[in-house]
């Protein structure tokens, strides 16, 4: 374990430069525009400017990464759907009919799907990456979810397949996941976090009605009775997932590479908290894309100080909420890189087009 937090220690993750964010103010308030008139996509375009200098920021490849596993915490009844939900909704990624494949095309962004670990040996396809480290993890009601080697795994697996995909040109990372039952464990690990009441993280998940969600709190009281872990590797081993551990690690890789990490909701913040809580630096690479309906999310976002851009009601998970934000990086981006100066428009150096 000691040659884990070494080796998490030493990436090469550093805080931005915030001694840059007054000039970056500067020159955004020196556009053709009232100065602030573009609100928070300003405070967009200055996070991005600090993530990517002394370089212009780059928008123009977005990737998001589905990191899909299952859960032993499924036998538990936890999710209205059986855990063979999660084979069938990879395949429907693979044939690019789900609605994370419908907002990726609307967005024009990459989709890479990974087998964390589904609980089946899914067939070779030219769009599954498999990473899987086991057929999912054990029930974390009864024992640890996974080995701390498990979890360090699927943190180097993550962090390795993000910064090959970015040293090949990728300029914004996008999480999302798939996984029956990952919405308890996400509410285990807020709960372990944070310090909240484990009542108050556990929200109606894949659409539980009254007695589902009173059923599901009791399993992770179980669950969260079962140990007393609290450094954030032993949490996510104890009661994380295979893709919520990949995602974790996808915030790592992206922070350590200097690029922007769009999380999605409530169980990609809560792999984001772990990351963070493993290397703080990560969270200036963070773009929280949206407030998600599922009742922990708020804990988590109160965590980490971070205010979501939209607000739309989503809880589907898949990176659908991270890849709407996709198109407001590319135009924080491009205020900061192609709107003109406001001197120049009063200059007149920009005449009327033949």
């Amino acid at each position: 374990m000691h040659a884990l937090l070494d080796h998490l220690e030493n990436l090469p993750i550093t805080a931005v430069d915030r001694s840059l964010e007054p000039a970056l103010r500067a020159r955004l308030d020196g556009k053709a525009k009232p100065p602030g008139s573009l609100g928070r996509l300003e405070d967009l375009a200055v996070q991005l400017g600090m993530i990517w200098h002394p370089a212009p920021p780059r928008t123009k490849r977005a990737m998001v990464f589905v990191f899909a596993a299952d859960h032993g915490l499924a036998e538990d009844n936890v999710s209205p759907y059986p855990a063979s939900v999660t084979q069938a909704m990879v395949n429907a990624y693979l044939a690019g009919c789900a609605g994370m494949n419908v907002l990726a095309r609307a967005v024009t962004a990459e989709v890479s799907v990974v087998d964390a670990g589904i609980a089946a040996d899914l067939p070779p396809h030219p769009g599954l990456i498999d990473r899987k480290i086991g057929h999912g993890t054990r029930n974390a009601s009864r024992e640890p979810a996974m080995s701390l080697d498990d979890a360090r795994r699927a943190l180097g697996a993550a962090i390795a397949l993000v910064s090959e995909a970015i040293d090949g040109g990728v300029d914004i990372v996008a999480i999302g996941e798939m996984g029956i039952g990952n919405t308890t464990s996400a509410a285990l690990l807020t709960h372990r976090l944070t310090g909240t009441p484990i009542d108050e993280c556990v929200g109606r998940g894949a659409g539980l009605d009254d007695a589902g969600v009173a059923h599901k709190r009791a399993v992770a009281r179980i669950a969260a009775a079962r140990s007393d872990a609290s450094a954030p590797l032993e949490v996510l081993a104890d009661f994380g997932g295979y893709e919520i551990a990949m995602m974790a690690g996808a915030v790592l890789a992206a922070a350590a590479k200097r690029r922007p990490v769009v999380i999605d909701g409530f169980i990609a913040s809560a792999a984001a908290l772990v990351a963070v809580r493993l290397h703080p630096a990560a969270l200036d690479y963070c773009v929280f894309s949206h407030r998600s309906a599922e009742r922990g999310h708020a804990v988590l976002l109160g965590a980490m100080s971070a205010t979501p851009y939209l607000n739309l009601g989503f809880r589907l998970g898949e990176g659908t909420g991270a890849l709407m934000a996709v198109p407001l990086l590319r135009a924080a981006a491009g205020i900061l890189t192609e709107l003109a100066d406001l001197s120049d428009v009063l200059a007149g150096r920009f005449g009327p087009r033949p």
